[in-house]
């Protein structure tokens, strides 16, 4: 089965170090929502979009790069890394109207500094830790 994660890691490379290593792991291409706004995707069996969540959302790259490239009828999995809390609402939205069917979904917490929380040190220091990492290998594995 053809896999791809489709990811944006904009402030401490959360997501990047996650997609990465299942990459290591898996037979997984990767591509980069922030640097590649267009991809073919119609030769893969299935589908990962993983980013930080921005304001309860995922980050805009990933959610013009779904609208614009993921083929209708799309099995797909989502991935993200949160200081507050996991959040799927907004690629779900789009992958509804491409009649995508969501075979899993994977969070875990991920450093976060933005807006208050840089007064303190950030939040969910350490994280994604090795543990989460490897949740998220285990977790594309067993897709």
């Amino acid at each position: 089965m053809r896999k791809a994660i489709v990811y944006a890691s904009v402030h401490h490379g959360n997501t990047e170090k996650i997609v990465k290593s299942i990459a290591e792991e898996c037979q997984v291409d990767l591509i980069d929502a922030v640097k590649q706004s267009d991809a073919d995707l119609s030769s893969y069996d299935m589908i990962g979009f993983a980013s930080g969540i921005y304001f309860s959302k995922f980050h805009q790259s990933i959610l013009k790069f779904a609208e614009k490239n993921l083929p209708d009828d799309k099995k797909v999995f989502l991935i993200c890394t949160y200081g507050g809390s996991a959040n799927y609402k907004s690629i779900e939205q789009i992958l509804d109207k491409k009649h995508a069917s969501v075979d899993g979904k994977f969070g875990c917490k991920g450093y976060d500094t933005f807006g208050p929380f840089k007064l303190v040190g950030g939040i969910a220091k350490g994280h994604p830790d090795d543990k989460d990492i490897q949740n998220a290998v285990e977790f594309v594995k067993n897709l």
